[in-house]
């Protein structure tokens, strides 16, 4: 091969669709544990997000790669109290991590110590109430996991922090450095904290700890694995990496023979293949998206790959809405070819979907049939009862179609 490998928009598509675990086939039947951590691992991260209009995001990554799960499965080995296989960590946002890779964020966790790489609001609290927040630390030690209610002094609800109270923001600020960790998660998906020594597995937790470059280049090799074909800032934003750390871990990587300069038809930056990467004549993954999957997380990337430009509304006022509140890219042969508005009715025991949109050029019947299909598996999977269709959108009719030859 030579220096600098050539690929066509259509070849980095595809590479990248495998390396994000879509080269593996679904199935109805539901999945283990292993087959969810091999995906995990797959993504190197499942993003956490607060927004439940349908299901909370970390669930969704699986289940579109994978198909039907019990998450209670997931539930356990990130939440229970035994057997714990993913921990909580600032990585590309709030994220669920494969344990193996917390020795790799305690670079994070010592500049966090400094007040450094952190909410400003967040180091400055930590300056100004350094006394609190050592005395937060050490009713954890004493009295063992709880959430910011259950301190002895918790303080009053105020200024910009989402209505945090000090002994919150006191809990958070000891997370960013590693101190303390998430032991549980429990009623409205709170956060139980407690000391990271009893949460992490010793094996884990006494394994040597990399010096920072070391450990960002680590990242970045994992990013370009997950990502397969990427630009230095795709790279870069994965684990959300300090720009002149990883631009030499980068260098290293290619030097080294891990990562192949690219030029690929259509992007404007340079790319970095990984030289173990496949690129299949085609990729038939068929899936909803999370509005937080790391295959579209990153919008200029999700445009490049896909022609596909994209934008959360949710704090958008609803009259300026294009698409709607929840809305999922629809992925159906490699290509993403609609947009669909979400969102999980328990009390009705529907999966309403107020809109649906088609992308140009796309055939609206071949989507429909998928989408309707799709969208039963998912009512299924979540627990309830049936799809209820809005109609929004100019794929409604020919979904309500589609919908009503599968139900």
């Amino acid at each position: 091969m030579s220096n600098l490998a050539s690929l066509s928009g259509a070849e980095a598509r595809r590479i990248a669709l495998v390396a994000q675990g879509f080269g593996v086939r679904r199935t109805r039947r539901p999945s283990g544990w292993a087959r969810i951590e091999r995906a995990v691992e797959t993504m190197g991260l499942l993003q956490i997000d607060s927004v439940n209009a349908l299901i909370r995001s970390h669930y969704l990554p699986a289940y579109s790669r994978l198909g039907p799960y019990d998450r209670d499965v997931l539930d356990r080995r990130a939440f229970g109290l035994k057997r714990k296989a993913l921990f909580e960590y600032w990585a590309h946002e709030a994220s669920l991590l494969p344990m193996a890779l917390h020795p790799l964020f305690r670079w994070r966790m010592a500049r966090a110590q400094r007040h450094d790489g952190i909410y400003s609001g967040l180091a400055n609290f930590a300056r100004e109430k350094h006394g609190y927040v050592r005395e937060v630390l050490e009713e954890v030690r004493a009295d063992g996991a709880m959430t910011a209610r259950e301190l002895s002094r918790p303080g009053a609800r105020k200024g910009p922090w989402w209505g945090w109270t000090d002994g919150k923001t006191a809990l958070e600020y000891l997370f960013w450095t590693g101190e303390v960790t998430t032991a549980t998660r429990q009623g409205g998906f709170e956060r139980v904290y407690d000391l990271t020594e009893r949460v992490i597995p010793p094996a884990v937790l006494n394994a040597p700890t990399p010096a920072e470059a070391d450990a960002v280049r680590g990242l970045v090799g994992i990013a370009a694995r997950a990502l397969g074909v990427a630009t230095e800032t795709d790279l870069r934003d994965y684990f959300r990496l300090p720009v002149a750390a990883a631009r030499l871990a980068l260098s290293e990587l290619v030097e080294d023979g891990d990562l192949i300069p690219a030029a690929v038809k259509g992007w404007h930056q340079r790319a970095y293949l990984d030289p173990h990467a496949p690129c299949p004549g085609q990729v038939a993954g068929t899936a909803l998206l999370s509005p937080f999957d790391p295959l579209v997380w990153a919008r200029a990337r999700a445009e490049r790959l896909f022609d596909f430009e994209y934008r959360i509304e949710i704090y958008t006022p609803a009259a300026k809405r294009r698409y709607g509140y929840y809305v999922l890219p629809f992925l159906h042969r490699g290509r993403l070819v609609a947009r669909v508005d979400l969102k999980a009715d328990r009390a009705a025991g529907l999966l309403r979907v107020p809109a649906v949109h088609l992308e140009p050029r796309r055939d609206p019947s071949a989507t429909a049939e998928a989408l309707a299909g799709e969208l039963v598996m998912l009512a299924e999977w979540l627990g309830l009862a049936g799809v209820a269709l809005g109609r929004r959108g100019n794929l409604a009719n020919p979904l309500k179609a589609a919908l009503a030859r599968v139900s």
